[in-house]
């Protein structure tokens, strides 16, 4: 598990680098260069423009439209991801039980509790990298449209619902709903293994508190692009894993 927050912060901070963050606040035009610009984020700008423009020049619903659109192109990604993590989740007691067979630390044993995990992946057809190749992808995606969000001048002139798209929301009410959909969404998400893993547990409160106070910090377009992906994420998350879900809930009440 700790391999794997490992790999997944070192990606995160590679494909930030990679992404430009530094021109987050520099506008995005047609004449913006650089394969980051010209062929993710301008063309994400340009999206949500003609949006905006057919809905009478309303930013906020085209971001709405684009974030679903998005979230929808990358379902198919999503799905497998989450069958691969649980397929992992269903070979863990398996592989609990050969790290207490090999629980030597010298080398030769720490070379056959390898062989055995491998044979264990092959026996249940569990590719341990396969939760990771749909992130890879999804990230670019995902970070190209944060920065059409912050990088499209015309979005910080508009207004939607009670908050200026360009400034943060004056009674925090996104940034709020931004952190309570994503402890939902991940709640969801580790049902019966948050409690199992002291890791994912710290996990499932960090990240919402992390995104209240970014959220709280950027523009309110941005935090109404985590609350709608949140939800859109929720709505998923229910129906790809809604038997898992109710055992899990039909679990807790047999507890009490």
């Amino acid at each position: 598990m700790k391999r794997r927050i490992f790999l997944l912060a070192g990606l995160v901070s590679i494909l930030t680098l990679l992404t430009g963050c530094t021109e987050v606040n520099v506008p995005i035009t047609e004449e913006s260069e650089g394969f980051w610009n010209s062929y993710i984020v301008y063309p994400l700008s340009q999206l949500i423009t003609y949006f905006a423009e057919i809905t009478g020049d309303n930013y906020g619903i085209s971001i709405v439209i684009v974030t679903l659109i998005i979230r929808l192109a990358i379902l198919p990604l999503m799905i497998k991801q989450m069958k691969s993590s649980k397929a992992m989740q269903a070979i863990q007691p398996e592989m609990q039980k050969l790290r207490e067979k090999y629980s030597s630390k010298d080398q030769q044993t720490q070379q056959k509790l390898q062989q055995e995990t491998m044979a264990l992946f092959q026996k249940h057809g569990v590719n341990p990298l396969a939760g990771c190749f749909p992130l890879i992808v999804q990230m670019p995606i995902l970070i190209g449209f944060y920065h059409a969000i912050m990088r499209t001048e015309e979005i910080a002139q508009h207004n939607f619902l009670w908050f200026d798209l360009g400034e943060r929301d004056p009674f925090f009410i996104l940034p709020l709903v931004a952190g309570v959909t994503t402890f939902i969404q991940q709640k969801m998400m580790m049902a019966g293994t948050a409690n199992q893993n002291p890791q994912m547990a710290m996990m499932l409160w960090l990240m919402p508190i992390m995104i209240v106070v970014f959220a709280i910090s950027f523009p309110a377009a941005l935090s109404l692009y985590w609350v709608v992906g949140n939800i859109f994420m929720i709505v998923q998350t229910y129906f790809v894993k809604g038997p898992e879900l109710r055992a899990s809930k039909d679990d807790g009440g047999n507890k009490k």
